[in-house]
């Protein structure tokens, strides 16, 4: 396989927007290739991905009929990854030299759209309300809480941290910072979590463009290399409080599994990771995927947060540019919107929400319902 490398990405804003999907997939893939210095006739192929949109590839409509291969992914909240490392595959068998992964999404305020007999669960199940997934999340953050020793105010730190992060960033969709007073005496929607420690449904569409290393230096002095890219679903035994049983025997979560495959195939470990993007559809999810992610053990974040070691300026900066705290989830632009901070990251060009230190590897993960785990490694 060859090493791949990333050359430009592209970002649309997320919120809510009168555009379509597909002018928002053509805004971020045009951006993407004006930072990699190509046009689109130079892309070989391209892999898009969305929930709300069955099919990506009209976007060469918008953006030049010039017959590449342009294959649709979907792998719910891990479409991002799973569109990442296709196109990456593609380039590092050789078949390619420069591919474009997009993804897009349009989502309605509240919860995505969804049928739940697509899902093997019964029609009633969604009818009577079951399917809003905000009470499973609720449980799973409740019982490790109860294991080990995490308060509320540790969520509410989360949380209100990621909203600061949203301040610095111009494309986030919510851009206004809470402190941890309000976020804790906002609405109780599922215990322990509050109306402001969830991410929400909404608009917004991400791109890269990404091609052979050995020739990423015609269009950038500063590409940013694909070191790893592990996608795994559970074990038997994992548990997921979504699910219709419960196992006698228990087994640690995907995101072990695609974590610890990914450090091995990047030659890296936790320790060496200086900017981290994690999956934190709630604040509780973000708390929880630290640990699963080797970035501590389980009960450690009570006093990281409190000490402040997730913020932008500390040593295990988390979520630079708010996450989906501050950015929402459009499930086919979320992972590619990951990659977009880390490039910048380690580019050197995330304005105000640069972290210091010279930074030189990158962690992204995502984390997919009902056990999709996606995790890419990055460095210069």
């Amino acid at each position: 396989m060859e090493d791949v490398a990333i050359i430009g990405v592209g970002l649309h804003p997320f919120g809510r927007f009168d555009t379509t999907a597909f002018e928002m997939g053509a805004d971020a893939v045009e951006l993407a290739l004006q930072h990699a210095g190509v046009e689109w006739k130079d892309v070989n192929c391209a892999f898009g991905g969305s929930w709300e949109v069955a099919q990506t590839d009209p976007l060469t409509g918008l953006l030049g009929l010039t017959g590449i291969p342009f294959v649709n992914v979907f792998n719910a909240c891990a479409t991002g990854a799973s569109s990442i490392q296709q196109t990456a595959n593609a380039i590092g068998s050789g078949a390619y030299d420069i591919g474009v992964a997009v993804g897009m999404d349009k989502h309605p305020r509240g919860s995505f759209k969804v049928d739940p007999s697509l899902t093997n669960v019964p029609t009633w199940y969604g009818d009577n309300g079951q399917f809003v997934t905000t009470k499973f999340f609720g449980m799973k953050i409740n019982r490790y809480m109860h294991d080990h020793g995490i308060t509320a105010d540790t969520l509410a730190r989360v949380a209100a941290k990621n909203y600061r992060n949203g301040v610095l960033n111009p494309k986030a969709f919510r851009r206004k910072a809470m402190s941890e007073e309000d976020i804790l005496a906002s609405p109780m929607l599922n215990h322990p979590l509050t109306a402001y420690m969830f991410c929400a449904p909404d608009e917004g569409a991400a791109a890269l463009v990404m091609c052979r290393a050995d020739i990423a230096h015609r269009y950038t002095d500063k590409p940013v290399f694909v070191r790893a890219t592990e996608i795994r679903t559970r074990n038997y035994g994992a548990y997921e409080v979504n699910t219709t049983w419960a196992p006698v025997e228990e087994d640690v979560a995907p995101t072990v599994y695609a974590s610890k495959a990914a450090y091995e195939q990047a030659g890296v470990g936790p320790e060496d990771v200086d900017v981290i993007q994690l999956q934190d559809t709630d604040a509780g999810a973000e708390v929880i995927h630290m640990a699963e992610n080797g970035f501590c053990a389980d009960g450690e974040q009570e006093k990281l947060l409190a000490d402040h070691a997730t913020e932008i300026d500390g040593p295990m900066p988390i979520n630079t540019d708010g996450g989906l705290i501050a950015n929402g989830e459009p499930i086919g632009a979320s992972g590619l919107r990951q990659i977009h901070e880390l490039v910048l990251q380690l580019r050197g060009e995330a304005g105000e929400r640069q972290v210091g230190g010279d930074p030189r590897v990158g962690y992204t993960h995502l984390y997919g319902s009902p056990g999709a785990s996606a995790v890419t490694i990055l460095s210069r």
